[in-house]
């Protein structure tokens, strides 16, 4: 298979009325179906005067029209440039400025968000077998993208110049590929998706992954925890989350009168986007049932680089040894040298093609052997898994000593009460002061003092926190990861 859309192919051929996804507007699709939604969407693009290497541009959340837009992009030749609606229109309008899409695609039945943008955008309703959808259009054919190129992915919390993320065919086809393999998929799952398919996580691991196999998928537009609840007493099988996800479903069945997960059918949970500490994995594998996976991975490497694979109860909270076919080494000089810490470099099928119309940057993320930083600091142990410290950007040199947000974000997430934690620096008198923002559960908070007490025996005395500020939600992008750089900005109130 060369491309995405022979994933699709293969299905009709084998399993064409087998139910492919379905989603929480009721639509419930086979594979025959998603190829004839396909077909009446290509239709409609290329009459807008999509050709084959143009942009398009779907401002949509989860739902089977969705899909059927990736796919008609596929079918066209086009390079589908998913853009998540919550998105503002100062931040659509940045995008559609770099990318110069041809037409835009918006999926305003599931998502009032994206009826916002069609009235801003000009868009007309229009309807086949792919549902009710709207379609702008906006710009002059220019295909000028490589010929292999099936996505542009704007990064989550980029500044200065829009930075597209070009992800191949290959690419798309390696990562659906493995994220099968590494969770033993079977025509018999059922796996949740909630997390954001205009994020290469959900568009990689979650729906790539699931045509590559044949198993359905529950769409869900925006996350729920009651949803997510009655989804996983109702038969799924498979749950990829990041820890707000899990934190927030723990707490809603503890409101509902449980302390663990009953009568579920859910054999596989991973975790992402945040590192794990031993005290919450075991918690949430109590809650489960089953062992909670961890994996590594971003955006330019089609969401995976290394994954674990290990049994209920094992301590383990690495992101696991290397995927296959991807090769990891570090680079000690980013860390000063010595200990073993540096800067994670990755090579392999799941690399991107590079930034769109963006070749400084390229230059600077891929050597000419194909090897990328990925801007994070990390440590191989003796058995040869991998553990992230943090950004290399984001370490914080308090005192002269080197503080890992991480470490701090374990010792504070180990307090029954909180939700989730996230330690950024802050200069301060020549030097750098730790300030930790915590997401607190409602009911019976702690106060900043007990937190204090609470990591004092866990953390060395420059690794504490000069300041705690808590709250009832931190700001985070559509997948749920902690927006770091908007913290002291969006506190600075509460800031001393």
């Amino acid at each position: 298979m060369d491309r995405v859309e022979d994933l699709l192919r293969h299905q009709l051929e084998v399993r064409p009325s087998a139910l492919a996804f379905y989603d929480s507007s009721g639509a419930r699709w086979t594979y025959a179906d998603l190829d004839r939604a396909c077909d009446d969407l290509a239709v409609h693009l290329a009459q807008s005067g999509v050709q084959r290497g143009d942009r398009v541009l779907i401002l949509s959340e989860n739902c089977c029209a969705k899909v059927a837009a990736l796919f008609a992009c596929y079918r066209l030749g086009a390079v589908a440039v998913p853009v998540n609606a919550r998105q503002t229109q100062a931040e659509i309008e940045r995008i559609q400025g770099h990318a110069t899409p041809v037409a835009a695609v918006l999926t305003t039945s599931v998502s009032p968000d994206a009826q916002a943008h069609a009235a801003w955008m000009n868009a007309r309703e229009i309807t086949g077998r792919f549902g009710a959808v709207h379609l702008a259009r906006t710009g002059q054919s220019n295909p000028d993208a490589p010929d292999d190129l099936a996505v542009l992915l704007y990064t989550t919390g980029t500044t200065g110049d829009p930075k597209g993320v070009m992800l191949s065919h290959a690419n798309l086809l390696f990562g659906g590929r493995t994220s099968a393999e590494l969770r033993n998929m079977t025509i018999d799952d059922v796996i949740y998706g909630v997390l954001p398919t205009t994020h290469v996580f959900g568009l990689a691991s979650v729906v790539t992954a699931a045509i590559h196999i044949g198993a359905p998928v529950q769409l869900e537009a925006r996350f729920s925890a009651a949803r997510l609840y009655q989804a996983l007493r109702e038969g799924v099988t498979l749950l990829s989350a990041v820890p707000q996800m899990h934190a927030l479903l723990m707490q809603y069945t503890k409101e509902q009168g449980f302390d663990r997960l009953e009568g579920s059918a859910l054999r596989y949970v991973s975790s992402g986007a945040a590192p794990l500490d031993p005290d919450w994995k075991r918690r949430a594998e109590a809650f489960y049932g089953v062992a909670v996976q961890n994996g590594y991975g971003m955006t330019e490497t089609t969401a995976g680089i290394c994954a674990t694979s290990n049994r209920i109860g094992v301590p383990d909270v690495s992101v696991g040894p290397p995927l296959p076919e991807v090769n990891v080494r570090l680079d000690e000089t980013v860390s000063g040298g010595g200990g073993g810490l540096g800067e994670v470099l990755v090579q392999g099928p799941n690399v991107m093609l590079g930034y769109y119309r963006n070749p400084a940057e390229t230059m600077r993320a891929l050597d000419r052997d194909g090897w990328m930083r990925t801007g994070d600091l990390g440590r191989f142990d003796a058995a040869g898994l991998l553990h992230i410290d943090g950004r290399a950007k984001e370490l914080i040199i308090h005192g002269g000593f080197n503080v890992f947000p991480p470490e701090v974000e374990a010792a504070l997430n180990a307090h029954p009460q909180v939700v989730q934690s996230a330690v950024v620096g802050r200069r301060a008198d020549g030097d750098e002061e730790v300030v930790a923002f915590v997401q607190v559960a409602s009911g019976d908070m702690p106060d900043t003092e007990e937190l204090r007490a609470f990591v004092a025996s866990q953390l060395a005395g420059y690794k504490r926190p000069s300041q705690i500020i808590l709250a009832p939600s931190l700001p985070a992008a559509p997948t749920g990861k902690i927006l770091k750089h908007k913290l002291l900005g969006h506190f600075a109130d509460q800031l001393a």
